[in-house]
């Protein structure tokens, strides 16, 4: 997943996400799931959001808007976002 990989689909973008999961926070793969809610199933808390949106932004080349990110709930929702994100061709 990155910038000049063009098309970026739903599913690499969980795949990468996931594995940061697995790497960074010592998450259980099998816990992760797109349905999975950060605070509540994975214990993510907001200095967790920040390396995760921090980690986002190295590997995309993309600031997630703050704005944005405080609304997801999900691993979906995250996907979701950075989906946006990286297929949005105006930066």
């Amino acid at each position: 997943m990155t910038q000049s990989s063009g098309m970026v689909t739903k599913e690499e973008i969980f795949a990468y996400i996931k594995r940061t999961f697995v790497e960074e926070f010592e998450i259980e793969a099998q816990a992760i799931s797109l349905e999975a809610t950060l605070n509540g199933d994975l214990d993510i808390d907001s200095i967790d959001a920040v390396d995760l949106m921090v980690n986002l932004k190295s590997h995309t080349g993309k600031k997630l808007d703050p704005e944005v990110f405080k609304k997801v709930q999900t691993v979906g929702d995250v996907v979701d976002a950075v989906f946006d994100l990286v297929s949005d061709q105006r930066s």
